[in-house]
């Protein structure tokens, strides 16, 4: 199944992958094998990329790192509309700079959480996501209540949608009944999964995009799934979703980000070691995993 919904006007839409940054031995960037990273993702069906998320360890980065992983990604990808960059930042300004970077680079668009050295109150989100507006890049804000301590429930979007033009939301709450109550009060913004374990409610629910993080392992069959559960086809992504089902929980866990690094590790595609503080799985927790994707790849996953 070749059918997407990504286009260049709209090129939030489809597999945009988290990516997870390749490092070396002594932690710094490896940018020659996130270029081969990128490119990969791109050959494997997956619409585009979002670098900088908290799967590719922004908190970590310093301001050079950061600016120079976008250059890196927009030039693997071959198009910047294929690039969604996080722009988080603890100030409004600081988040409006890098969004203004990523436009400089040719990104499509950016990935924005509220602001979150704080619980802010309504009125200091929509002033934060109209500040970074100023960029002129189409803005995807990222819910995630669990790690920010502020929920953008359906309400709250709709208003954002209305007043500031946000284009679509990552939701990450978990909470897929949001989905109906979104569709309802701001029919025209685009629901996005955020999280990998819920990809199939929420595609059934209408979302029109993923930002996914098991990709970056399994592009492949992670790219067929979600072709299938947006096209409606669940005779192909129930077994599919529930075969993969045992990786993808991990991407809502807090050690998200070695548990895909070792998954792409065991797959055959560097993940490679994370910066302080993330420290490396449990010898458990990474016998789970390297279970779960060996599994996946011994029932033909890719």
């Amino acid at each position: 199944m070749t059918t997407t919904s990504w286009t260049t006007d709209r090129p939030w839409r489809g597999v945009m992958v988290a990516t997870a940054l390749p490092l070396r031995p002594d932690l710094t960037v490896d940018h020659d094998r996130y270029a081969e990273h990128v490119r990969r993702l791109i050959r494997e069906g997956c619409d585009g990329v979002v670098p900088n998320g908290s799967l590719g360890e922004y908190q970590t980065l310093t301001d050079q790192e950061r600016a120079e992983v976008v250059r890196t990604a927009v030039a693997a990808a071959g198009d910047g509309a294929r690039v969604m960059p996080g722009v988080a930042a603890y100030g409004s300004v600081e988040a409006r700079r890098w969004a203004e970077q990523a436009a400089e680079a040719g990104c499509g668009s950016v990935l924005l959480l509220p602001p979150n050295a704080y619980r802010a109150e309504e009125a200091a989100v929509g002033a934060h996501y109209a500040e970074v507006a100023k960029a002129g890049l189409p803005i995807v804000a990222y819910n995630n209540p669990v790690d920010t301590r502020i929920d953008l429930t359906p309400p709250v979007l709709a208003r954002l949608h209305e007043e500031v033009g946000i284009v679509a939301v990552k939701e990450f709450s978990g909470d897929v009944r949001r989905a109906w109550e979104l569709a309802e009060l701001a029919p025209g913004l685009d629901l996005l999964a955020g999280a990998d374990d819920v990809l199939l409610e929420l595609a059934v629910a209408g979302a029109v995009g993923w930002i996914a993080g098991f990709p970056n392992a399994l592009p492949a069959s992670c790219v067929r799934l979600y072709r299938a559960a947006v096209a409606g086809d669940l005779e192909t992504a129930r077994p599919l979703y529930r075969s993969l089902h045992p990786l993808l929980r991990w991407d809502s866990r807090t050690e998200f980000v070695q548990a895909i690094k070792v998954s792409m590790d065991v797959a055959g595609h560097h993940g490679g070691p994370t910066r302080p503080p993330r420290l490396p799985l449990t010898a458990p927790f990474e016998a789970q995993v390297r279970a779960a994707t060996e599994k996946a790849l011994a029932d033909g996953h890719h």
